[in-house]
C-alpha cells in the first residue's frame, strides 16, 4: 500500500465558534489515521506479548502546517504515507484534503518501544512483523 487513506468528519465539538476546526485536532486526526492503517495490515500501536511485555509506538515528533480552514461538517481526506522506516521508529507524511484541496500538511515520527509492566519504556527494533507489512514509499512535497 503505497498511500493510506482515512476519511474523517470534523464535528461541532472539534470546531470553534467561528466554525473552523481547532488546530489541535489536525493532530488527533493524525494519530486516528495511524490507528486506522495499522488496522488495515491488521497490526496494533498496541502489540500484548505473552511475557506481559507490550510493543507500543509513543511519538518523538509532530508537525503540522496549516493551508486553508476546515469547517464544521467538512468530510476531510486524511492521506497517510510512510515515510522512512528506520531501525526502530517510522515517520509519516500526512496529507488533509478536502475535496481534493489540501487545508493541512504534517510529519509525525512515532519509536518503536517495548513496554514493561510498571510503565517502564525501552526503544526496540521494529518487528518482523510490522516490517513484512509496512512499505516505505519516499514523499516528494513538491509535488504534493
Amino acid at each position: 500500500m503505497a498511500q493510506f487513506t482515512h476519511q474523517r468528519r470534523v464535528a461541532f465539538a472539534e470546531t470553534d465558534m467561528a466554525g473552523i476546526m481547532h488546530f489541535a485536532n489536525y493532530y488527533r486526526f493524525m494519530e486516528e489515521a495511524e490507528h486506522a492503517f495499522f488496522r488495515s495490515y491488521e497490526l496494533t500501536i498496541m502489540q500484548h506479548l505473552e511475557d506481559g511485555n507490550v510493543v507500543v509506538w509513543p511519538r518523538v515528533s509532530a508537525t503540522c502546517s496549516f493551508e486553508a480552514p476546515a469547517y464544521y461538517d467538512d468530510l476531510l481526506d486524511i492521506e497517510l504515507t510512510v515515510e522512512r522506516i528506520g531501525v526502530k521508529s517510522l515517520t509519516f507524511y500526512i496529507e488533509f484534503k478536502r475535496n481534493g484541496q489540501r487545508t493541512a500538511h504534517g510529519r509525525m515520527k512515532t519509536a518503536c518501544c517495548l513496554c514493561r509492566p510498571g510503565g517502564q519504556l525501552e526503544s526496540m527494533e521494529i518487528p518482523a512483523i510490522y516490517l513484512e507489512k509496512i512499505k516505505e514509499e519516499p514523499v516528494n512535497v513538491d509535488k504534493k
